[in-house]
């Protein structure tokens, strides 16, 4: 019992140790620009789970703990908007059984978060579920649109969650949102500034007009964008969007990702900073 107690009081002294170190090291880092925005690819859990021998998807939950962890860390060093790529369209073409699992995992993950809406609410984390979710299975879309609606009031950070998500789908859509709005018009048209001809029959799509219609509407352009795993494409996702951002791409795979690598990636983000504000600027 005493052997137990003792055990117990040098885990809680770790972790207040660890803790205090944490925050030391974001002053430090905070003494530099603090993105705004850094948007995840969750690349590597399917390699993770086949690296030590896990069952079939024991790597998607551990990459989902791991994501609870970067998501704190982002939040107490300052970052406001946190994007994680969860689903593309293109996984709906996986193993029946492979997209049944992540639905349920999803589901399940979804409604533990409703669970916790006292701690979210109290760090003022607003959710925000983006791309095509009609295409999500009705269970997920319900705890997805629940979770929106629980945190709509929130302001303080959010947490956009990218499912039946590419790129290809959210521009075109744009295009043709754009298109409609425009509908009155005889011809619409686009050349290299987003300007029709000039005739008086033409009306052009600028780009403001695009970017009113995007998904990513309800944020900024994110300064950096990190993939796991050492990957560096970026499969379909934020093509619009990443023009002027940071790559980063750790070799860790999502679920070995944690403190360093969120260091390692504002770091660089600091490095390249007034190079990023520029081209900003000339944009």
């Amino acid at each position: 019992m005493e052997e137990e107690r003792s055990e117990n009081m040098m885990s809680k002294l770790l972790v207040r140790l660890n803790s205090t170190a944490r925050h030391l090291l974001f002053r430090v880092v905070s003494t530099g620009p603090i993105p705004q925005h850094i948007a995840f690819i969750l690349d590597g859990n399917r390699r993770f789970a086949k690296k030590w021998n896990l069952t079939e998807g024991g790597g998607h939950k551990a990459g989902f703990l791991a994501l609870m962890s970067v998501l704190k860390y982002c939040y107490e060093i300052g970052v406001k908007y946190v994007t994680v790529y969860a689903f593309s369209l293109d996984n709906f073409n996986r193993r029946p059984d492979e997209v049944q699992y992540v639905m349920d995992l999803m589901q399940e993950k979804i409604e533990g978060f409703l669970k916790e809406l006292t701690l979210v609410n109290k760090y003022g984390v607003r959710v925000l579920f983006v791309g095509d979710i009609e295409r999500l299975y009705t269970p997920v879309r319900v705890a997805a649109e629940k979770a929106m609606e629980a945190t709509a009031h929130n302001t303080t950070t959010y947490l956009l969650v990218c499912v039946a998500y590419t790129s290809s789908h959210e521009i075109p859509r744009a295009i043709y949102e754009s298109c409609e709005e425009k509908s009155g018009v005889t011809r619409v048209t686009m050349n290299g500034n987003g300007y029709g001809n000039g005739d008086d029959h033409e009306v052009g799509i600028k780009v403001v007009d695009l970017e009113k219609h995007m998904y990513f509407r309800v944020a900024p352009d994110p300064d950096i964008l990190v993939r796991s795993s050492g990957e560096t494409r970026l499969s379909n996702f934020l093509v619009w969007q990443t023009v002027n951002c940071v790559l980063y791409s750790p070799k860790a795979l999502w679920p070995e990702m944690g403190l360093w690598q969120v260091v390692w990636g504002i770091l660089k983000f600091q490095k390249n900073y007034k190079y990023l504000e520029k081209k900003k600027k000339q944009a």
